[in-house]
């Protein structure tokens, strides 16, 4: 019969269902079940179709349905079910925007119609060969094993969710009335309008329904419900009518114990109640009447009372009690927006503490309005000595609390604060605060706020942790968002403080999770404290602060660098730091910062302007590994300068500068300087090649030049010094590695190189050797720890010999033209003597000898006279 069930199985499906049905394999077994037999379809599937197309709608491992026998005999009169059971099977149901439901996969009934006036006859018949034809159902009884439900509806944004749902029901739904007998439990989790209400709560109902099929009217009869671990009873009826659902419910605790009230906390906070001892009593007492429609939900009255009651847990110290509760959830219109929770009053007492809470939360399910008022005292390290709770965050300090608040959570998340009111005050002592962005525990030795409207002052706060002290006062704008919705804390601040040490701020780092891809994956997992360090040590700008921090603080210790008098302004928010307006003393001279710092991202990161007056050359250049990069001849340097940066890059996780990664540009001006060559390797190399001039005697003072940076390269804009008369010309770049490419002009004059020329140029220009100047160039490779010096003294030799041999040759021929102009003169018309004086000629040197046969030899040539010299040679 297996391949007559399964294409009767087939031909029920194309016939019905309008989705993809799919399954491994399907079985007939006469034995498992019997005296029926068992059909079994094995690892199913529905997949939708539009508008759903490719959704889940069902599948599992196994569905399996029960029927007697005689039935496989009957041919094609169809057959009837008995039973069936689902295993281990997912239902995915879903309901769109538009109202669209995935589960109405019913194809239209296409059937021709009947006449208008069929007889009864007829219409029976009819119905009989429809049924005939396929699968009847006359289910005595169903289950359900391990299978998971989730429902989702986006046009009321509710969502269910059932895991490990087992549920199991007997009655006849062949009859008009009977009574079905039911069991279930699952773990529920139910969210509505982005509202968890429960998380995994454990849930058994045993109920027996009396069902009027006819009539669609469900009555419950001796039904008992465990919700956690809180028993209820209840009553009443649910009629499902053709446009909506009626109903009248009512519930109530069989007893008045108070352990009942622990009982609705979720196990995993209420833990254990073996053993647990309580007094007074707890009583829950509800009714759920009304219509549900589209528009409407049912009217709600439950009331949750508790009088003087205690409890203590086996295992913790303390006792919780004169334990007051008296709470309301109603709904008296039916309307989903007018649910509210009124709380008259809820009062417990821990030791000698006492605190007391009441008010009213409106529109539970669209905009909670909070009014609520609180006061007492309470040691809040007792609570977690009295009830065991687990938290992140160990609770501690003495709090004390008399105010009223008024807000709604939709000002709340839009950061609406002027419509929160809050009046009264607030003092926390001696609470002590871990977290994973702070190294060391960090103390709030006392602290008061005082609440006025929707203003909260911070009248006091004194904190410290490690070397760190605080001293601070201020406003905050949103301490209650802060406290009840997981908000950034955000106001204004002015803080004091003698010391603070950015060592203070840090946390090593160990990487636990790799797959960082989405919102939800694991964080990183950091250690503090005692707890070994096996990651690099990172400072944190903390990420839930929103504020603006206006400081004065003494000393300032960062990295191996100290601060004195600072003061400013930071604007603090994502995780950024932006600094603006500060100053500080530092190495004896001033500094001042505008600029902003984030750890937002995996790697650090700045954009800073830094501007430093007269500080000490000695000290920045110790503390300053910035300095160090960009001016390594520093090192040499004895004085005082002024400089600034205009520089963005990323940083260490201590905060110092990658300087690999930076760009930007500087100006420095050196005030005084003193050279010493010895410190500097480059300086020593570079006097010893340079015989004529010694280093010691440079003068830098008011040395002014320009550095640009990028990708870790330093480009030096030109620049001029003076050694002793010589004129130096500095050009060229280095890298934070140290490598260096530097050009240098030397501007020497002719005097400082007369030992090197020849001697006899020497002695032809000895008398005026100070007229003449040329230029040395030196190369600066390598780097400054091992340099490679090159100077070019020889082309600076040839050069100067060659403005010698220049000047004196455009000498000489100036004074050969005087004398053949004095030689043509005497030849054309002879020396003239006046009456009265006569010149004689005393002295005749060669070179006038020369000139004159150099005449006599032109003027011969231009009246084409010719001489035989004793050789024979023409003149």
């Amino acid at each position: 019969f297996k391949g007559q069930l399964e294409s009767l199985v087939k031909k029920e499906i194309n016939k019905n269902v309008n989705a993809t049905v799919a399954w491994e394999d399907l079985s007939l077994s006469l034995f498992s079940s019997f005296p029926d037999a068992a059909l079994t379809i094995n690892d199913f599937s529905v997949i939708n179709k539009a508008p759903f197309a490719g959704d889940t709608l069902a599948s599992g491992k196994e569905l399996r349905l029960e029927m007697g026998i005689p039935q496989l005999f009957k041919g094609g009169n169809g057959l009837k079910i008995d039973a069936l059971a689902l295993n281990n099977a997912f239902i995915n149901i879903k309901v769109d925007s538009l109202g669209n439901a995935n589960y109405d996969i019913a194809k239209a009934d296409n059937s021709p119609k009947t006449a208008k006036n069929p007889s009864a006859e007829s219409t029976t018949t009819s119905a009989t060969t429809d049924a005939s034809e396929g699968f009847q159902f006359a289910v005595q009884h169903y289950e359900v094993n391990n299978s998971r439900v989730n429902y989702l509806d986006e046009s009321t944004n509710t969502f269910l969710r059932l895991k490990e749902l087992n549920h199991e029901g007997n009655g006849d739904f062949s009859a008009v009335t009977s009574t079905l007998e039911t069991q279930t439990n699952a773990l529920v989790s139910f969210d509505f309008d982005g509202t968890n209400y429960l998380n995994n709560n454990k849930v058994q109902l045993d109920a027996d329904i009396a069902m009027n099929l006819d009539k669609m009217r469900f009555t419950f009869k001796d039904n008992k419900a465990l919700v956690n671990q809180l028993p209820l009873v209840f009553e009443g009826f649910v009629q499902v009518n053709e446009n909506n659902n009626e109903m009248d419910l009512t519930f109530k605790t069989p007893s008045s114990d108070f352990k009942n009230f622990l009982a609705v906390i979720p196990e995993e906070y209420a833990k254990n109640l073996d053993g647990v001892n309580t007094s007074g009593d707890f009583q829950v007492n509800g009714r759920i009447n009304g219509i549900v429609d589209d528009d409407n939900i049912p009217m709600l009255d439950i009331k949750i009372a508790s009088n003087n009651a205690s409890f203590k847990y086996p295992d913790l110290p303390k006792t919780v009690d004169n334990i007051n509760i008296d709470a309301q959830l109603k709904n008296e219109t039916g309307k989903l927006e007018d649910t509210y929770l009124n709380l008259g009053n809820l009062t417990f007492s821990i030791d000698q503490d006492k605190f007391a809470a009441k008010g009213r939360i409106e529109r539970l399910t669209t905009n909670p309005l909070v009014n609520m008022a609180l006061n007492g005292k309470l040691n809040l390290a007792n609570l977690e000595k009295a009830y065991p709770l687990e938290l992140d965050q160990d609770l501690n300090g003495m709090l004390t609390v008399n105010m009223t608040t008024t807000f709604d959570m939709a000002s709340v998340e839009k950061e609406q604060y002027q419509n929160i009111k809050s009046q009264g005050t607030a003092s926390l002592r001696d609470f002590k605060y871990t977290s994973l962005e702070l190294p060391n525990t960090f103390t709030i030795s006392e602290t008061d706020l005082k609440f006025k409207t929707s203003t909260i002052s911070l009248e006091k706060l004194n904190a410290k942790t490690g070397n760190t002290d605080i001293s601070a006062t201020g406003t905050l704008e949103n301490l209650i968002p802060f406290m009840v919705s997981d908000k950034d804390l955000k106001g204004r601040f002015n803080v004091k403080s003698n010391t603070v040490d950015l060592a203070d701020f840090s946390v090593a780092e160990t990487e636990t999770a790799k797959n960082k891809s989405t919102k939800n994956a694991p964080k990183e997992e950091k250690t503090v404290e005692n707890t070994p360090k096996t990651g690099e040590e990172a400072i944190k700008i903390p990420s839930f602060l929103d504020a603006v921090l206006d400081f004065a603080i003494g000393t300032v210790i960062y990295d191996n660098i100290k601060l004195t008098n600072v003061k400013g302004s930071i604007v603090i928010a994502d995780e950024t730091a932006t600094l603006k307006n500060v100053t500080s003393d530092i190495f004896g001279g001033n500094i001042g910062l505008a600029g902003d710092v984030s750890t937002k991202g995996e790697i650090p990161q700045f954009d800073m302007k830094i501007d430093l007056s007269k500080i000490d050359i000695d000290q920045s250049f110790a503390g300053l590994n910035l300095l160090k990069g960009l001016a390594p001849i520093a090192k040499a340097l004895h004085g005082s300068l002024n400089t600034d940066f205009q520089l963005k890059g990323n940083l260490n996780n201590d905060l110092t500068p990658v300087l690999n990664s930076l760009t930007g540009n500087a100006f420095a001006q050196l005030l005084t300087a003193k050279v010493d060559p010895k410190q500097m390797p480059l300086l020593n190399e570079l006097d010893s090649k340079l015989d004529f001039i010694d280093l010691n005697d440079i003068n830098l003072d008011n040395l002014k030049t320009t550095l640009s940076f990028n990708d870790g390269k330093i480009d030096v804009k030109p620049f001029d010094f003076n050694v002793k008369g010589i004129n130096v010309k500095v050009s060229g770049s280095h890298n934070f590695d140290n490598t260096m490419n530097y050009t240098l002009g030397l501007d020497v004059p002719g005097k400082m190189l007369g030992s090197q020329l020849g001697s006899q140029l020497a002695s032809l220009s000895n008398a005026d050797l100070d007229s003449y100047k040329v230029e040395i160039p030196v190369s600066l490779t390598g780097n400054f720890s091992s340099p490679n010096v090159s100077v070019n003294t020889q082309g600076a030799i040839a050069n100067l010999t060659q403005q010698i041999v220049a000047s004196q040759k455009a000498k000489l021929q100036a004074k050969g033209e005087n004398k053949i102009k004095d030689a043509l003169g005497n030849l054309l018309g002879g020396d003239k003597k006046d009456g009265n004086t006569t010149t004689p000629q005393t002295k005749k040197d060669s070179s006038q000898t020369e000139v004159k046969n150099a005449v006599k030899n032109v003027l011969g040539g231009l009246f084409n006279k010719k001489k035989k010299d004793t050789t024979g040679n023409n003149n």
